[in-house]
């Protein structure tokens, strides 16, 4: 959300009155009155003859809110805390916070909740709702999760990556461990039959909702601009339709933001009295705490709520009151692809499931309708059944690492027992990424650099770079990198060329990186902000955005805190009010960045500025327009950097680079000849393919022969250069 902007104001149309900000938070339905209480007898009688039971539930049904309540109920808190895992943080908070409302406890206490960076539970807490990410790192240190009788896993339909492995790891536990231990996995849209097959046969039970009828309306053609589309729509049910709120589904917090903005410009010009108040919010999982209190806020009378939200709305929070939805038929997705070790973030279309959970939430309170903005073949014959599950389209590094550290001897990660298996290909990927960060051994198992890295809620590379710094004596500044690499909203929203030009000229007197590269701006970034004693003015004055670099200090704070614990020696993790300006101050720095960014290299090509990753399988880059990294007297960029991360936008970019030093990388290079797929997972060793390992003293020249896909880089090149001829031909 960006800073300085308030969406929680009453429009009028033409009118200059003070806007309503006090809202009594919403006690919504009666909780007899939700399906799910309904089954309540039949639910326990279920959980007490099985250890795994599946329940199937129209969204708000109770699902989320209700279940661990009955079973707190019949006494499944007494043996331990019930768990409820949320794939989404806004959820986990939200949700737990109802929960404390309803039972008329204080948050924190019996009711609680644990996110990453944040835990409020006390050792009173029986309810305890946490991300699927926290269980997995508590299973670390508590294998067999005994501080728990009863695990819910809610949202299962949306097969978030974390979620995917604890569907397996509950299957082995259910199995292995002494006390008692009850598994309920909860979804609106699952593949019941497929989830109990997995559970051997379990039960599954199907809790229908109460959902009035919902009217589908389809557009005639796929709008231009999805987001104008959305806007006129918007405005058009406002102006016509009787009292009910409008949900329109939007792709990201920037479209959202952009929307509303426009929204509020739309109906103040509308003429006084053509229409009633209206309310506009967004809803995204980014909001602050008071923002997501206030979205679940009844409007006072005569007043419309118009909520624009991310896919969030879907499932995960039920918003009473909404009348209309308008569905884009877009949303935005995360996607890696372990061919190139590419990123993505792609808005694409939407699944048949999705569509039909959007429509459903116009049918909550009253008979609703569904403004779908595609026409309905593009529903019938473009959408696929169900969402591509996170874990086939995510890196596994990670995952892989943390399957690693649990010592599961009986089981190859190769082969663990996924609902949906991701590819080998992926699986491979991982493995390397993590041998040359040295997290596993040559013959894939973990070292005690792996061990720490995954007690650590980082990924990989910047766990590694902690742990290097360490021993160099610049764990302060580590810390402070990846807490600024933490924060997805460090500067603000909208990074276009136009505003990002705009931010330089304004804030000239922002560190600039010392000519290194962005992970030293961002160090440089923070120690002004620290010596100015975390000024909330200066951090306006420069274009930053105030609630990320709280949450980097926080996060910095909790970073902090745990590698005192899991270090054997003293710490070093204050930040020094000195600004550090000479080379050899970033000199150990960068050379731990290298060690952690091992698999994320790339060398620079001869006779330009493009460069070349290094790995298995090398894609011609280019660094992002935005960074930082300057280039020598003669125009050349560094020969070696790191990287953040390699997405694809318009072309293949390099986001967030550091300068490295040859004689960092070589001992790296090194390691790619020595890599043994067939080792790596658990194999006798048989060398099954290339690892295009060989050595080099300088950067590469940009023909090399045998190698198809560089050959592919070479000809792309030509075709851009033979484009950008012709265009400036086709001008004269």
């Amino acid at each position: 959300m960006s800073e300085g902007v308030s969406f929680n104001y009453i429009l009028k149309p033409k009118s200059h009155g003070d806007c309503a900000r006090g809202f009594k938070l919403s006690s919504g339905s009666p909780m007899a009155n939700l399906p799910i209480v309904q089954f309540e007898e039949k639910i326990i009688e279920t959980v007490e003859q099985n250890p795994v039971v599946v329940i199937i539930g129209e969204t708000g049904s109770g699902k989320s809110t209700q279940l661990s309540q009955i079973l707190h109920k019949h006494g499944y808190s007494k043996s331990g805390a019930i768990g409820v895992t949320q794939p989404r943080r806004v959820a986990a908070v939200s949700v737990s916070r109802r929960v404390a409302q309803e039972l008329g406890v204080r948050l924190g206490e019996e009711v609680g909740y644990a996110i990453r960076f944040e835990d409020r539970t006390c050792d009173r807490t029986f309810i305890k709702y946490l991300t699927d990410g926290v269980l997995l790192r508590e299973s670390l240190a508590n294998p067999e999760l005994n501080q728990y009788s009863v695990i819910i896993l809610d949202e299962a339909h949306e097969r978030s990556l974390n979620t995917d492995i604890l569907l397996g790891l509950m299957k082995r536990l259910i199995k292995r461990r002494t006390s008692n231990l009850k598994v309920l996995i909860t979804s609106a849209t699952l593949d019941g039959e497929k989830v109990s097959n997995f559970f051997s046969n379990c039960p599954v039970l199907n809790v229908p909702g109460k959902l009035y009828p919902v009217e589908i309306l389809y557009s005639n053609e796929r709008p231009k601009s999805y987001l104008e589309s959305c806007l006129k729509t918007a405005l058009d049910l406002h102006v016509r339709e009787p009292e009910g709120d409008i949900l329109v589904f939007m792709t990201g917090q920037d479209d959202i933001d952009k929307l509303v903005s426009k929204l509020e410009d739309k109906i103040r010009s509308l003429e006084e009295g053509s229409c009633m108040d209206v309310i506009i919010l967004p809803l995204h999982g980014s909001l602050p705490p008071e923002m997501q209190v206030r979205v679940f806020s009844p409007p006072p009378a005569n007043c419309r709520r118009i909520i624009v939200s991310t896919n969030i709305a879907e499932t995960s929070l039920t918003v009473d009151g909404v009348v209309y939805v308008i569905d884009s038929g877009y949303v935005k997705q995360r996607q890696y692809n372990s061919s190139t070790g590419m990123y993505s973030l792609d808005v694409v279309q939407i699944s048949k499931v999705q569509a039909n959970q959007r429509a459903g939430r116009a049918g909550r309170t009253r008979p609703g309708k569904c403004y779908r903005l595609y026409p309905s073949a593009v529903y019938n014959d473009e959408f696929l059944d169900v969402t591509i599950p996170e874990i086939q389209r995510s890196s596994l590094a990670g995952t892989v690492l943390y399957l690693k550290s649990l010592d599961l001897r009986d089981i190859d990660i190769l082969k663990f027992d996924f609902l949906d298996p991701p590819s080998s290909e992926s699986l491979e990927d991982a493995l390397k990424q993590l041998y040359l960060i040295d997290a596993i051994d040559e013959n894939g198992l973990i070292t005690s650099i792996g061990r720490t890295m995954a007690e650590l809620p980082l990924e990989p590379s910047l766990s590694r770079t902690l742990i290097e710094a360490n021993e160099y004596g610049c764990l302060s500044q580590a810390l402070t990198v990846a807490s600024m690499l933490s924060a997805e909203t460090m500067l603000l929203p909208g990074r276009s060329k136009n505003t990002e030009k705009k931010r330089k000229q304004e804030h000239l007197d922002l560190p600039d990186g010392s000519g290194w590269g962005d992970h030293i701006q961002l160090l440089q970034i923070y120690e002004c902000w620290h010596q100015t004693d975390y000024d909330i003015d200066w951090l306006k004055d420069h274009g930053l955005q105030v609630r990320g670099m709280k949450f980097v200090k926080d996060v910095r704070r909790q970073l902090g805190q745990i590698m005192q614990k899991i270090a054997k020696g003293p710490l070093d993790v204050q930040t020094s009010r000195r600004r550090r300006e000479s080379e050899q101050d970033y000199y150990y720095l960068r050379k731990a960045l290298c060690i952690g960014y091992a698999n994320q290299l790339a060398e620079r090509m001869v006779y330009h500025n493009g460069y070349r990753t290094l790995g298995f399988k090398p894609q011609v880059v280019q660094v992002h327009p935005s960074s930082v990294l300057e280039p020598d007297d003669e125009g050349k960029l560094p020969d070696y950097i790191i990287f953040h991360e390699l997405i694809a936008t318009s072309r293949p970019y390099l986001r967030t680079v550091c300068s490295v030093d040859i004689k960092w990388v070589m001992p790296i290079r090194n390691k790619f000849s020595n890599l043994n797929i067939n080792k790596l997972s658990g194999g006798s060793g048989h060398i099954d393919e290339d690892t295009n390992g060989k050595l080099s003293d300088s950067p590469k020249k940009e023909v090399v022969t045998g190698t198809a896909e560089v050959q592919d880089d070479r000809d792309s090149i030509i075709q851009a250069a033979r484009e950008r001829f012709l265009a400036r031909k086709g001008k004269k």
